[in-house]
C-alpha cells in the first residue's frame, strides 16, 4: 500500500509539475484590447479586429511562438481583467505611468503619442482650467487623459465628463453635450478629425506635458509575476524594431515617427 501510495503522489506531482511547464510555455497568449481607438485598435465592417495595436500584438505571438487571443474590454477594465487573470497583457495603447507601475509591470516601449484637447471650429478654447473653466470635457475612462483633467482642471470648474469609450465621447461632442474632448493626439487626428464626423472640430492649443500623470509612451500592460512572458515579448519587439517590421508595420498608419514621436 505504501508502494501504490509514494506511487501515486510521485504521478500527481509529475502531472502538476507538467501542468505548470506547460503553462510557462505560453502557447497561447490572451491580449485585452478596448476596440474603440482607431487607428490602433477598432472593428473593421465584417467584425474583424484591425489597427496598428492588432498588428504589433499578432507580430509579437508570432515571434513568440504563441497563438494570439484577442479579448475586447472597456479600457478601464483592463488592468482589473489582467490582475484577475481574464487576459494575460494588455495591448490597447496603454501608456506606461507611475500609478500604473504600481499595480502592473510593462514591456519596453511600443511607442510614444502625445495629449491634446479636440474643440469645435471656431470655439477658441484652450487646455488650460481658465479658458475651460464652466465647460463640459468629455474624456475616456480609466485613461491618462481621465486622471489628468480630473487632477488639473475638475478641481477648478472644469465639469469632466467619463465615459466607457471612445465612441461615447464622441456620440455627446457631435450631439452638442460636449464642449470640447481631451485624448491622444494621434488617434483625435486620424481616428476623427481626419474622418468625415471630425471635419468640423479641430485640435485647440498645445500638446499637454506632464510626465507623472501623461507617461512616456504606451507598452504592453503584464502581471509583475509574470517575468518570463515579459521577456519574450520584449525580446520579440526588439527584433520587430530591428529588422525593419515595426517600420512597415506602421507606415500603414502612419507618415511620422510614431515610435519616438
Amino acid at each position: 500500500m505504501k508502494k501504490i501510495f509514494v506511487a501515486v503522489c510521485v504521478s500527481v506531482l509529475a502531472l502538476s509539475a507538467a501542468a505548470g511547464a506547460y503553462a510557462k510555455d505560453w502557447f497561447t497568449v490572451r491580449f485585452g484590447v478596448d476596440a474603440s481607438y482607431p487607428p490602433f485598435e477598432s472593428k473593421a465592417p465584417d467584425g474583424k479586429l484591425v489597427g496598428f495595436d492588432i498588428d504589433l500584438g499578432n507580430e509579437i505571438c508570432k515571434r513568440i511562438q504563441a497563438k494570439c487571443q484577442w479579448v475586447e474590454n472597456d479600457f478601464d477594465g483592463l488592468i482589473p481583467a489582467l490582475k484577475a487573470r481574464k487576459i494575460d497583457g494588455v495591448l490597447s495603447s496603454m501608456t506606461m505611468t507611475p500609478q500604473r507601475a504600481q499595480q502592473i509591470d510593462f514591456s519596453s516601449k511600443l511607442f510614444n503619442t502625445p495629449t491634446r484637447l479636440v474643440e469645435k471650429k471656431g470655439s477658441g478654447l484652450l487646455p488650460t482650467a481658465e479658458s475651460l473653466r464652466g465647460k463640459r470635457v468629455g474624456v475616456e475612462q480609466g485613461t491618462i487623459q481621465e486622471t489628468y483633467a480630473k487632477t488639473h482642471w475638475a478641481p477648478k470648474g472644469v465639469e469632466v465628463v467619463s465615459y466607457q469609450n471612445q465612441d461615447r465621447v464622441y456620440s455627446d461632442l457631435l450631439a452638442g453635450r460636449l464642449d470640447a474632448t481631451l485624448q491622444d493626439t494621434v488617434q483625435a487626428d486620424i481616428g476623427f478629425l481626419k474622418t468625415p464626423r471630425g471635419q468640423g472640430y479641430t485640435f485647440a492649443g498645445p500638446t499637454l506635458v506632464d510626465e507623472k500623470i501623461l507617461g512616456k509612451g504606451a507598452a504592453v500592460g503584464l502581471r509583475k509575476e509574470d517575468a518570463d512572458l515579459r521577456a519574450k515579448i520584449d525580446k520579440a519587439i526588439a527584433d520587430i524594431i530591428q529588422d525593419g517590421t515595426y517600420k512597415k508595420l506602421a507606415s500603414k498608419y502612419f507618415d511620422f515617427d510614431i515610435y519616438g514621436g
